[in-house]
């Protein structure tokens, strides 16, 4: 498997994504700590984007694995 994968790109990749997650997952904190927001926004919308900012937690873990993973190959 590690002929097939280039890994100096799929580590770019990765640090990539991981920026764009970090970046998702501190506009998720700043809404949901901005009290305008949360006074003012339907209950549905807080809760999407708790969610958000879970699937984002869940998702920037399992980039870092990846890339341990790859790192390590």
């Amino acid at each position: 498997m590690a002929d097939l994968v280039n890994k100096e790109a799929e580590i770019k990749r990765l640090n990539d994504e991981i920026d764009k997650t970090k970046f998702e997952i501190n506009r998720a904190k700043s809404m949901l700590s901005n009290e305008k927001f949360v006074s003012k926004a339907p209950a549905q919308k807080i809760q999407e984007e708790k969610e958000k900012l879970e699937k984002y937690k869940s998702l920037l873990t399992s980039l870092q694995d990846s890339l341990e993973k790859i790192k390590n190959m």
